[in-house]
């Protein structure tokens, strides 16, 4: 089998697998439970099954985060909608913000770890 073929294989089983739902769990892993699953693809990198300049799973889970919760925001027929119903309407304009949504109070770490409240968050400062 080629390599690229050999990647392609790789990417699509192994790495789904890892990344599976990440946006929903993410949020409850620690560093060492994310460096384990970066072990992975460190281990099919070294190995040849895996491309060089594969993205780490933080990257990826990243980027699913925001692609999936931009869908929830810009689809208004997405089933996840009507939790973030609350928006924020502001006279002024200072800068460009990531969404126009209320922030939630953060009462518990649990609550801390959540999907949706880890990205009502990310990028607010």
């Amino acid at each position: 089998m080629a390599a690229s073929s050999v990647h392609i294989v790789f990417k699509s089983v192994v790495v789904a697998k890892l990344v599976f739902a990440a946006s929903s769990w993410w949020g409850y892993t620690m560093a060492d439970d994310q460096e384990r699953l970066q072990a992975v693809i460190r281990r099919g990198i070294q190995s040849g099954l895996c491309e060089q300049c594969h993205k780490t799973v933080d990257e990826i889970v990243e980027d699913a985060d925001e692609k999936l919760f931009n869908n929830i925001i810009y689809n208004k027929l997405h089933v996840l909608n009507h939790i973030l119903l609350d928006t924020k309407d502001t006279k002024y304009h200072l800068r460009p913000r990531t969404h126009n949504l209320k922030l939630t109070v953060k009462n518990s770490s649990i609550s801390q770890s959540d999907f949706i409240t880890r990205m009502r968050f990310k990028d607010v400062y």
